[in-house]
């Protein structure tokens, strides 16, 4: 088939590569370059690079809203776009210009978790699965009925960056299928259980130890790596990125043993954590030679 990508982080490269090996990728559009590193100097998002590494043309229109913009799309005459955590918004003639519209991959089961991190909040709620569903593209926020669906269970210290990994391949090999089979028959959604899965903010990263340890478990895992979860140990800002639920009790932010640490109810041991300009380290290489607070904020 003659296809239209348009991704932008890594999350959608697999997506790239799979579609590449089994069709025409007649174009590939991404979000802009932006400053990044020391210099700041612009960096291409790792789609462009690997489209780039790939021989394919890419674009990257800051805005596609203007009819220039649209008629330039359209003239490419795809029989489909392949859309993944693109970061804009396509207007009603954007959609309607391939032959067979435009499908989305999203890493929810639908219609739980539309919007922006459903990876993220569904780590963070404590749901015991999530998945990805081929869904057809239409104007309202990921609300088009679904061409196909698969579901994964999500493991009891699994991270935002492990699902993320799974749920990419998942979807890698599902639109494979989907485009392979078309036309699907389209399932509308339903309207019950509906719910966003809004961005993250950085405010939410901090962690409150008086919350109960299921909770302050989900954060640091749901928010793993970025932006990670954070405490204040004596003065400095450490971000704990892997743990699981332990038992113990005590002052909610007191290290019990090592780093275990009582919450408002139960206790988290942390397995992954990182001092600032530091690379992350295990339980055992943390505290070797470290001098730690008892209570940490």
């Amino acid at each position: 088939m003659k296809i239209i990508f348009m991704g932008t982080p890594d999350f959608s490269v697999p997506v790239l590569n799979a579609l590449a090996e089994r069709h025409e990728i007649l174009a590939v559009y991404s979000q802009p370059p932006r400053p990044a590193g020391r210099g700041k100097a612009d960096r291409p998002s790792p789609v462009q690079a690997r489209a780039e590494a790939l021989g394919l043309p890419v674009r990257h229109p800051a805005s596609l809203r203007s009819e220039a913009a649209q008629a330039d799309f359209a003239a490419l005459g795809a029989d489909v776009a392949v859309v993944v955590a693109y970061g804009l918004i396509l207007p009603q003639a954007v959609l309607e210009a391939p032959r067979l519209g435009c499908l989305n991959i999203h890493a929810s089961l639908l219609p739980r978790w539309r919007g922006a991190a459903p990876i993220h909040r569904a780590i963070m709620a404590g749901d015991a699965k999530t998945g990805v569903c081929i869904m057809q593209m239409e104007a309202g926020l990921d609300t088009g009925p679904v061409l196909l669906r698969e579901a994964t269970p999500i493991g009891a210290e699994e991270t935002t960056a492990d699902l993320h990994d799974r749920l990419s391949a998942i979807g890698a090999r599902l639109i494979c299928t989907a485009l392979a089979a078309l036309p699907l028959p389209a399932t509308p959604q339903p309207e019950a259980g509906v719910t966003y899965a809004t961005k993250i903010d950085k405010a939410e990263a901090r962690i409150d130890w008086t919350k109960p340890a299921v909770a302050v478990d989900r954060q640091i895992r749901g928010l793993s790596p970025f932006p990670g979860a954070w405490c204040d140990m004596g003065g400095e800002r450490v971000k704990l990125l892997r743990s699981r639920l332990a038992d113990g009790h005590g002052a909610p932010g007191t290290r019990l043993q090592g780093l275990t640490i009582a919450c408002g109810s139960g206790a988290v041991e942390i397995t992954l954590a990182q001092r600032e300009g530091k690379r992350p380290m295990a339980p055992a290489d943390f505290l070797n030679g470290a001098r730690l607070p008892e209570r940490l904020g």
